[in-house]
């Protein structure tokens, strides 16, 4: 199972050169970057990892290239984003945010059903990854 998270999800993987232009696309329209990685990409995990503190001050795209390649080797196992900010609205809104890897193999999710009172009934998304320890969930 792919996760399908951010923008282009459900494109085919983005190569160096792809990623280079869309941060060229970020940096002309003064959005800073900044790169993130987790092994839990759960939809309600928004909180990921940060790699270093966000760009601000990058005009070139090979400067955001070469921290997701280091991230990359850092977490070769793990899922990892790049987020362009927008600060226009006097808050920091994030405008672009796209997987540029992610594990060999996607365990994917299970819907969990619960019947409660009522006739009521519950779902929950439990991911599979989620059953080995943090750190060695895609090992």
């Amino acid at each position: 199972m792919r996760v399908t998270q951010g923008t282009f999800s459900y494109l085919p993987e983005l190569t160096d050169d792809e990623i280079a232009a869309q941060v060229a696309y970020a940096l002309d329209n003064g959005w800073p970057c900044s790169v993130e990685f987790t092994d839990d990409p759960h939809p309600r995990n928004s909180y990921w990892e940060m790699w270093g503190l966000p760009m601000f001050d990058l005009a070139d795209p090979a400067g955001v290239v070469f921290e997701v390649n280091e991230c990359r080797r850092a977490y070769p196992n793990h899922y990892i984003r790049l987020n362009a900010y927008d600060a226009r609205y006097g808050r920091q809104t994030t405008a672009l945010s796209f997987i540029v890897q992610r594990p060999e193999t996607e365990p994917g999710f299970r819907i969990d059903r619960e019947e409660t009172s009522d006739r009521r009934v519950r779902y929950r998304v439990h991911p599979y990854a989620l059953d080995r320890p943090e750190g060695e969930r895609y090992a």
